[in-house]
């Protein structure tokens, strides 16, 4: 086993992605334990061979086709009528164009690219700091990967083998009270600061009545997931299809924007997100076989339940040592390494692995937002020209508003489990 510690450390150190030093540390600790490589290959192999992993390629063709089709700039448009009279306006506008794009994108990174080239520039001229414009449009991301449908849930989900149609109604409420937690974040730092609003007076009820139907389209889209899935007329695997087919109509037949260039786009930029989530998915299977036949997760499950005999401070262990192996790996490696080690440990002390998941991949998302290894992170400040040191200091203020809520949600597990309950019973 030290052999595959050792190695996926050295190889990370020298910079190294992280799917090839999961994949290659893997592979020496199989070469000198004397693993057949058949075995291996079939791990690898196997671990693709999954009907709900279907929806992973589907929503995040998806996402990319929703991109392309106007409906990005009317929901800015429509965050910006809801949000902008309020304390540091557009810096409020991009938390709630998260939680918006949350139904469309379900990835963190994508969002806070998306908001760090659109709203970015704008917020600079208008006198916000690189570090806090920097760090709000990387945080919001978290909301993103939150609310349904969220590629990070599917991928828990398959991995722990969790329903994901309750891991989806999870994710409402949380995603809901985390763009509060950052609105109301922001709305100190702003008022300190003395940023600007966009707009003196709150918008009328015509105006956001008129915002909400130019953007129909984007907002029944989650609902129609969450009746859909409701109502059993399709599995969350079949509701990507679904958004696909929904995604095409509204770009070609509605809104008439989505041409064949955009198409063509969308599909090569599909085919290279999807590669890297495979390659990542196929790499962590062989390393968590490696850890298994190692038995780290019944050494790490004896040594944490040795701890205390309170289920709440081993979760908060569990909890902290996810959020310090985030700050170093990718998300998507995380989740499909991590889960199976601690998902029973919580089941085993009386956890809800849906609100356990929950929690989970708040924490796996927000480790993309921290340094030193924070892909998030590193595309926020890459695209605004922002030192790492200056996004780290000006992103405490959200950090802290994160981690009060999911103290929150872990004490009271029932704003996770309510709509899930509520909706499967």
């Amino acid at each position: 086993m030290i052999w595959l510690v050792l190695t996926f450390i050295v190889l990370l150190a020298f910079g190294m992605p992280v799917a090839f030093s999961v994949g290659i540390s893997s592979l020496v600790y199989f070469i000198v334990e004397h693993v057949p490589t058949q075995i291996v290959v079939q791990r690898m192999v196997s671990s693709t061979q999954s009907f709900s992993l279907l929806a992973v390629p589907f929503f995040v063709l998806a996402g990319n086709l929703m991109n392309e089709t106007g409906i990005t700039k009317r929901l800015i448009k429509f965050s910006t009528l809801l949000t902008g009279h309020m304390l540091g306006g557009l810096a409020q506008v991009s938390v709630v164009l998260s939680l918006l794009m949350g139904g469309i994108s379900g990835s963190a990174t994508a969002d806070a690219a998306m908001e760090c080239r659109i709203l970015g520039p704008d917020m600079t001229k208008k006198g916000f700091s690189k570090g806090f414009t920097a760090a709000i449009l990387a945080m919001g991301g978290l909301i993103t990967a939150t609310f349904p449908p969220s590629v990070g849930l599917i991928l828990y989900g398959v991995t722990g083998e969790v329903s994901i149609g309750r891991l989806f109604m999870a994710g409402v409420v949380p995603s809901l009270l985390m763009t509060i937690f950052l609105m109301v974040a922001v709305h100190i730092t702003s008022k300190k600061r003395n940023y600007a609003k966009e707009f003196e007076k709150a918008p009328k009820f015509k105006d956001v009545a008129f915002g909400v139907v130019d953007n129909i389209w984007a907002i029944l889209f989650p609902i129609i997931l969450i009746i859909g899935i409701r109502f059993g007329l399709f599995t969350p695997s079949e509701a990507g299809a679904f958004a696909v087919v929904y995604a095409l109509i509204v770009g070609l037949f509605i809104y008439k924007e989505l041409t064949f260039k955009k198409l063509y786009h969308v599909l090569k930029q599909t085919g290279v997100d999807l590669a890297v989530i495979m390659f990542i998915i196929i790499c962590s299977n062989a390393f968590g076989y490696a850890l298994v036949t190692g038995q780290v997760p019944q050494t790490l499950a004896n040594l944490i339940s040795g701890v205390s005999s309170n289920k709440y401070i081993i979760l908060a262990v569990v909890m902290l040592f996810v959020f310090i192996v985030g700050m170093f790996m990718e998300a998507t490696a995380n989740v499909l390494i991590l889960t199976p080690i601690f998902l029973p440990i919580m089941m085993k002390l009386g956890f809800d692995p849906v609100h356990f998941g929950i929690l989970f991949m708040i924490l796996v998302t927000m480790g993309g937002m921290t340094p030193p290894i924070g892909v998030t992170m590193y595309t926020a400040c890459g695209i605004l020209d922002c030192p790492v040191e200056v996004y780290t200091k000006e992103s405490i203020p959200f950090i802290i508003a994160i981690v009060a809520l999911l103290i929150i949600l872990a004490i009271f597990p029932q704003l996770v489990l309510f709509i899930p309950n509520l909706i499967f019973g």
